[in-house]
């Protein structure tokens, strides 16, 4: 037969496991416009490098590309503030 008087213990773990699970997104260690400004940078240059293999234009690419991941990573991060 099942004994009642353990499930309040099981309860209190559970809550407490829940608890602890709990993620809070505005509380982020790194920021979005970091990550986005390396992906874009990558991203660009692949395009660039691709597109002409010219090391001026693979350079501009990288840069457009990780000013372009940069805003989009600030923008994500400021919509997460609201």
């Amino acid at each position: 037969m099942a004994n009642p008087h353990h499930r309040k213990k099981h309860k209190e773990q559970l809550r407490l496991f829940q608890k602890s699970r709990e993620t809070n997104t505005s509380t982020a260690k790194g920021s979005a416009k970091n990550i986005f400004a390396l992906v874009g940078a990558v991203i660009g240059l692949a395009i660039a490098y691709f597109a002409s293999g010219d090391l001026i234009w693979v350079a501009a690419g990288a840069l457009a590309g990780g000013i372009a991941g940069y805003f989009v990573g600030r923008n994500i991060d400021n919509t997460g503030k609201k």
